[in-house]
This record gives C-alpha cells, sequence and structure tokens, in this order.
C-alpha cells in the first residue's frame, strides 16, 4: 500500500477465501496445557491473593498518611451506616457493627479493588431483612425450624441473618470457583438502575415507621410496600412529634453538607464527613433524655465486644436459599460496577472472577461472626478515595472499629429516627435515577420498557422476584432482535470499494437492480417462494424432455419451437418427487433461458438476479440451528442458478463450518471471499456483459445475525 496525499493505492491480486489460504500459510497455534511450574506457581499465588501483588510494592512515604486518614474516615462512616442499615435487616443496631468490621478483613487479603469499602449495603440489607421477617415475624409466632427451641427474639433473627448471608456467600464462591465473573454482562445498567430505584423506594417507605416513630410490625413478599404505606397512613396520627423534628433537623443538615461536597469537592481536601457529625444527635438525645421525656425509641444496649463464632442453621438455609440467590447477584454486580469505576480512574485492573471469590469468603467469614450480608456502599467507596485513599487499609480500620465495638454503649442513647434519617438521605443518588426515564424514552425504548417492567416488578412483587421478572424482561427483549435481524441491503460508492446501506446515500448505484429486496433472506416466506421456482423448473424440465421425446419440439436457431400442439395432458407417475432436487438437463441438447419466454405455455417465475452477496463481517457467531438453515436456504439459491457468495466471514466461524461439515458437492469453500470488493470483482469476471460495477444485478446483504 502507497499513500498518496489523503488517497491510498492498493495494488494486490483478487482474492477469495481458497487463494488467499493458498498464499498466506496460517500458523497452527497449539493450546496451553495443564502443567505446573515455578512461574505458574507463583501467578496462581497473586491471583488468589492480590495482597502479595500490591503490598511489595507500598509505597510508605506517599501512601500511609492518605490510607490512616482515609482509614479513619472511612471507618467512622462505616459504623454509622453499618447501625443504620441494620434495621432495614431487622436486626439490632449493634450488629452493623460486624458487618463494618469482618467483611473486610478477608476482602483485603482476596479483593483485587484497592479502594473498595466492604461493608453494608442497604439493598442487600433490606432483602435480608425480608427474610428475617419471613421467618422471624414482629407479630406472630415464627417459622417451625429446629435451632430455635430456647433462643430469644433476637438472637432467632440474628441466626437467620447470618445463615441466609452463609449461603449468599456459599454462592458468590462457587461462581467464582466456576470461573462466571462475566455474569454481571447480563445485568445491564438499565436494569441495575430500574431494580436500585425500585429498592431505594421500598427503603425510604421501611424508614417512614423510624422517621415518624410508629409501632407496627414489618412486612414482607408481594404487595409489602402497599401494605407497609397502608399502615403508616392508618397510624399516622400517632407520629412522635420529637422523631419528626430530630429526622427532619438531621435530613437537611445531611444534604447541604452533602450539597456544599458536591459544588465545592475541587476546593475541598476532604469531603466534610456529615455522618458522623450527626452523632452529636447522640449527646443531645442523652442530655435531654430523649427517650423517658418524649418516648423516642433509641437505638439501646448494644453488643459488647466480639461474640463467639456461630454455624449456619441447615433448615433456614434451605428456606432462604432461593432469595439467597439474587442477593448474590445483586451484592458482587454492585461491586463490581463501583470498583470497575476506580481501577479506571487509578490505571489498575481488577478480575471480576477472584472478586466473586473475595465476597463469597468475605461473607461467609462474617456470617460466622454474626455479620449479614456484605457489599459496598459507593459514598463510603467515595470517601476512602477523596480522602486518599491508595490501598485498602485493614489496620486503620481494625483500629477503629475495635474501640467502636468496645465502646459501643456510647451510642446507645441515640435515636433510631436518626439512623432513619441517614438512611433516607443516602437513598438520593439511587432515587435520582428517575431523571433517564425522558432519555430512554427518547433514544431507546426497548431499553426503557426493561427499565419500567425492572422498577415495577421489583415495586410491587418483591426485590427478588422483581430481579427475576427484569432479568426475564430484558432476555425477551434480546431474544426478540435476535429474531428480527436487521439485513441491510448494500450498494457500491460509486468510485470506490465502499459499500453501504442505499437507503442512506444518493451516490450509490443508482442501476443495482434488487428485485428480491423485500424479503428478508431467512424469512420463510422467502423460502417457501424459491422452493416454487425450483419445483417450477424441474416440473418444466419434465414436460420439454417428454415434448422432446414426442416430437413436439424442435430445436432451432431461436430455441425450442413448438412442431405441433401436444395432445397428451397426463402427468408421470410419481410427478412430485425430487421436483426439490438440483436442475438436471440431462436429456436436453441446448441451456434453457429461464427468463425469455418458454414454448407451450409453460410458466416458470422469473429470478431476476444471477448473484447473492452475504456480507458476514457482523455475524459473530452461528450455532447448529442457524448452519442448518444457512445451509438449506444456500442450496435452495444455488439450485435456482443464483451464485452465492459470503463475504468478510470470521476466521473462527470458518472452522466451525469445516467441523460441521457444512461443505459438500453443492456449497463449496470457493464462495468465501476475503472482502466484498474482492466478491464484486469476481462477480464482474464472471457477467461481463454487465460492464461497470454500476451495473451489476447483484443483490448485497449485511447481516447482524443468524
Amino acid at each position: 500500500m502507497q499513500p498518496s496525499g489523503r488517497h491510498y493505492v492498493v495494488v494486490r491480486p483478487l482474492f477469495s477465501e481458497d487463494s488467499f489460504a493458498e498464499q498466506h500459510e496460517r500458523i497452527n497455534r497449539t493450546r496451553k496445557t495443564l502443567r505446573c511450574d515455578t512461574n505458574r506457581a507463583k501467578n496462581a499465588a497473586r491471583s488468589l491473593l492480590p495482597i502479595i501483588g500490591w503490598i511489595k510494592n507500598y509505597n510508605i512515604k506517599e501512601w500511609l498518611l492518605g490510607d490512616i486518614v482515609s482509614g479513619i474516615s472511612t471507618g467512622l462512616v462505616a459504623v454509622l451506616q453499618g447501625l443504620a442499615f441494620s434495621l432495614l435487616a431487622s436486626l439490632p443496631p449493634g450488629y452493623g457493627l460486624y458487618t463494618a468490621f469482618f467483611p473486610a478483613i478477608i476482602y483485603f487479603f482476596l479483593g483485587t479493588s484497592r479502594h473498595l469499602s466492604v461493608g453494608a449495603f442497604p439493598i442487600l440489607s433490606l432483602m435480608v431483612g425480608a427474610v428475617v421477617t419471613r421467618l422471624v415475624p414482629d407479630g406472630g409466632p415464627p417459622a417451625n425450624i429446629t435451632g430455635f427451641e430456647g433462643l430469644s427474639m433476637e438472637q432467632q433473627r440474628v441466626l437467620v441473618a447470618s445463615s441466609v448471608t452463609f449461603v449468599m456467600g456459599a454462592f458468590q464462591l462457587i461462581m467464582g470457583m466456576l470461573q462466571v465473573g462475566f455474569i454481571v454482562m447480563y445485568l445491564s445498567e438499565t436494569l441495575v438502575s430500574g431494580f436500585t430505584t425500585a429498592a431505594a423506594v421500598h427503603i425510604l417507605v421501611s424508614q417512614l415507621r423510624f422517621v415518624l416513630g410508629l409501632d407496627f410490625p414489618g412486612v414482607n413478599g408481594p404487595l409489602a410496600i402497599v401494605y407497609t404505606l397502608e399502615n403508616v397512613f392508618s397510624d399516622i396520627t400517632n407520629t412522635n412529634v420529637a422523631d419528626l423534628v430530630t429526622s427532619i433537623v438531621i435530613m437537611a443538615l445531611v444534604l447541604i453538607v452533602k450539597e456544599i461536597n458536591d459544588r465545592f469537592k475541587s476546593k475541598l481536601p476532604v469531603p466534610i464527613p456529615i455522618e458522623v457529625i450527626t452523632v452529636i444527635a447522640c449527646g443531645v438525645s442523652y442530655a435531654f433524655n430523649f427517650e423517658k421525656r418524649f418516648n423516642v425509641v433509641v437505638v439501646g444496649e448494644m453488643v459488647d465486644g466480639y461474640e463467639s463464632p456461630i454455624a449456619p442453621n441447615l433448615e433456614v438455609i434451605k428456606e432462604s436459599a432461593v432469595e439467597a440467590f439474587p442477593m448474590a447477584i445483586v451484592g458482587f454486580a454492585v461491586a463490581f460496577s463501583v470498583a470497575k469505576v476506580y481501577s479506571v480512574k487509578h490505571d489498575y485492573t481488577i478480575d471480576g472472577n477472584q472478586e466473586l471469590l473475595a465476597f463469597g469468603v468475605s461473607n461467609m467469614f462474617g456470617a460466622s461472626f454474626r455479620s449479614f450480608a456484605a457489599s459496598t456502599a459507593l459514598s463510603r467507596t467515595a470517601i476512602q478515595e477523596s480522602t486518599g485513599g491508595k490501598t485498602q487499609v485493614i489496620l486503620t480500620l481494625f483500629f477503629e472499629l475495635k474501640p467502636s465495638i468496645d465502646l459501643g454503649f456510647l451510642l446507645e442513647p441515640l435515636p433510631r429516627s436518626v439512623l432513619g434519617a441517614l438512611v433516607i438521605v443516602n437513598l438520593k443518588g439511587m432515587l435520582m435515577q428517575f431523571r433517564e426515564l425522558p432519555f430512554l424514552w427518547k433514544n431507546d425504548r426497548t431499553d426503557f420498557v426493561t427499565w419500567v417492567v425492572t422498577f415495577v416488578a421489583s415495586l410491587f412483587l418483591g426485590l427478588d422476584l422483581g430481579l427475576a421478572v427484569g432479568l426475564g424482561a430484558e432476555l425477551f427483549t434480546v431474544v426478540c432482535r435476535t429474531q428480527f435481524p436487521r439485513c441491510s441491503l448494500l450498494a457500491n460508492i460509486t468510485g470506490t470499494d465502499i459499500y453501504r446501506d442505499r437507503k442512506d446515500y444518493n451516490s450509490v448505484s443508482a442501476d443495482l437492480n434488487f428485485p428480491s429486496s423485500r424479503t428478508v433472506l431467512f424469512n420463510q416466506g422467502a423460502s417457501a417462494n424459491f422452493q416454487v421456482v425450483l419445483k417450477k423448473r424441474n416440473k418444466a424440465l419434465r414436460k420439454i424432455r417428454k415434448m422432446l421425446r414426442n416430437g413436439e419440439l424442435e430445436i432451432s436457431d431461436r430455441g425450442l419451437e413448438v412442431r405441433q400442439p401436444s395432445t397428451d395432458t397426463s402427468e408421470d407417475n410419481n410427478s412430485m418427487e425430487g421436483l426439490d432436487q438440483p436442475i438436471d438437463f440431462s436429456g436436453i441438447p441446448i441451456q434453457v433461458n429461464w427468463n425469455t419466454e418458454l414454448p407451450a405455455n409453460i410458466s416458470v417465475p422469473p429470478v431476476n438476479i444471477h448473484s447473492l452477496v452475504l456480507d458476514f463481517s457482523a455475524v459473530s457467531f452461528l450455532d447448529i440451528s442457524a448452519l442448518k438453515g444457512l445451509k438449506a436456504t444456500l442450496k435452495e439459491f444455488l439450485r435456482i442458478e443464483v451464485d452465492v457468495y459470503i463475504v468478510s466471514c470470521d476466521v473462527y466461524i470458518m472452522e466451525k463450518l469445516h467441523q460441521c461439515s457444512f461443505f459438500d458437492d453443492e456449497i463449496k469453500t470457493s464462495i468465501f471471499y476475503p472482502t466484498l470488493h474482492d466478491a464484486m470483482l469476481h462477480i464482474l469476471e464472471k457477467h461481463p456483459d454487465h460492464g461497470e460495477l454500476e451495473k451489476v444485478f447483484t443483490v448485497i446483504c449485511k447481516l447482524s445475525r443468524l
């Protein structure tokens, strides 16, 4: 290739795939084998324990101070969010401290993200809470489960939460071992947006009873949000004014400070940790004795230090396994999405499969110490990154959270309405996702439908069923798009080797003839039309042979002419057999031109194209069903004397065609060409009567999918 200004000149032979393979031998690459050596062992260790990779490159002078500041800030926020999100899990607030601590220990060693803050996540907490209230309801007896005997309601709920967290972690661990980290690809951004928005509404409604100081049992299952709102409005006259005022003040203060953080983030050295400042409410509550003077519900007795490990309850696992699986998917999908943002920003890689392993082991380990489901929260991770954190800061978190657990009694006067207010304020980002709807409606109606279906199903059926319905809706749209592929009819841009959709350009060849352009190539109706043409041609040939044998036809310079009218109107026995086989001209001394008028009133549908070119450049895979359909359709074209050419076919699809015995006496490898222009030049050589490229009677179809 020789550059010439803004032009390029390429001089090369006209290639088919066969001739290209003859001149350019392809290298047969050897596949990797399973063998163990020192390098592979080291790589496996680094993969399983990513800490080995970054700890040896840790820059103490530049990173240590930032990690300490980041650890203190993030740790304090994790403590308060753990307390708040415990309410969503229908657990005593103190157990949120365990969720903020134990899973982070394991993730420190196994995780590949350096900025992810592992701990309680509101949506997972709500999903855990749904299982907890189902098995240990507020206003009724618990489920009949072995192991509940002799336990208080609080202990039963902790056992349920830890058991469902354990099985959730087990699902994540199994998926990581099976290397299915790609599963998040099936959770599109639109689906996740609709799901998390519905979850935010669920969380908002569930916190109303704490913000208003109302006392009614929690509700779970389909239509839970409707029943909860019914309870709120029926009991709203009993609102505790002190709780309501405290919540409004806290929400207003937090929103104002968060707005300041957003507007002046470029000028502030670190974001103002407003969640930490709200512990002042704890001191105010203690000083004015809110619990007794205003009947305010406070956090109450906290856990005292660490408790001994517990084993998961097998019966609880059986009862909650179906709900634990979507928790595993949601927890991983959210964490991986957040981790990916910061890995791109700070130029390091994360491994989806290793993240599954890390979260699986983290949740199983944390569940053994009574923590509930852990993932991440964008706000905590943003604080960890913006305060200068460069790596996971487990030591700092230890020194921060260990005293928090030991000195948890200092938080006992904190009103639960404050925690509810903190939860609601942190929903702002998720609730603002409603703003995506106008954009989706204008630009992608399919994604709009997916968003709305996921949101409505998650809102009214519950988060677990809603996620399943949303995923089903998304897969349904994929199936629909697959079943109705886009098939473009291409034309040559005059004076170039470029081909574009003929409807989009005025400078395409004006005289191209597209008589078959009204049907999609693999449409059943089109296939039926090809079969009709083939059968009528074979039937016409039988009649011509018979008339020639009977002397009713003669051959002249003008072709076939009737010598005498046929008086035999009977048809051959078994006349319908073999009509769908390739056309056989044996016994007929001349080639029949099917596009001219035939003798003896023989009528055959005309076919006005001589070549069909299929552009496979956008075809990424070919399953067995599509392969069989393609083979049958190509044969139908070839049997009615339409040459078929396939261009720009991926080399691995070619390998699959060979493996599946696609080629035979009718379909040969010679129909494949490396480029569309190669095929068109070959057609010009084969049909010189048409002259210029602009005059070729050829249909060029670009397929997006088979």
